[in-house]
């Protein structure tokens, strides 16, 4: 059997790592990368590392980064038990253990999200990429390793943004 992408991984009672982009963030760069033959790991870090510095599609800010921030926790209990997330201007980081179906919660999320946020910027059409990344925690070590990525990764905005904005951006309830 030959995947396209690989697929998605839902455990029940397993920690995950998800993470979702906009729609307009997928770029020409993004696009080439996914087409070509090097490893998921390797690939998802330069993914992630592009989306860091790019400016394409960065609609995560002000109201709309509120707004996200609050429905995630919002459906922490409903749709997963929330350890950690972050926003960065476009995409999210999310640390939780699922409890529906993986590819149920993250159709609520998007789907819910996508409408207000669209209203919010005055914008219509899709707002979220159709795919989203996702890694099964393995161990103890790899659940703090992912939570230091997700504290982090705002901090790679100071020199774009405020300091301030980095404890807006990021939140956390493990340590």
């Amino acid at each position: 059997m030959k995947f396209k992408h690989l697929p998605h991984l839902n455990l029940d009672n397993h920690y995950q790592f998800i993470t979702f982009r906009t729609h307009d963030s997928t770029d020409p760069f993004l696009k080439k990368l996914a087409a070509q033959k090097i490893n998921n790991r390797k690939k998802q870090m330069s993914i992630d590392d592009h989306l860091d510095h790019s400016n394409i599609g960065c609609y995560l800010n002000g109201s709309c980064q509120n707004y996200l921030a609050e429905y995630i926790k919002d459906k922490d209990s409903e749709l997963f038990e929330l350890v950690a997330f972050c926003i960065m201007p476009n995409h999210v980081h999310i640390l939780c253990k699922p409890l529906v179906h993986l590819s149920k919660m993250m159709k609520q999320i998007k789907g819910v999200t996508a409408k207000r946020i669209n209203e919010l910027l005055e914008k219509k059409g899709k707002f979220w990429s159709s795919d989203y990344y996702d890694k099964a925690i393995r161990d103890e070590d790899h659940f703090r390793i992912v939570y230091r990525y997700i504290k982090n990764n705002p901090l790679k905005l100071v020199v774009k943004e405020a300091a301030s904005e980095h404890s807006q951006r990021f939140y956390g309830i493990y340590e």
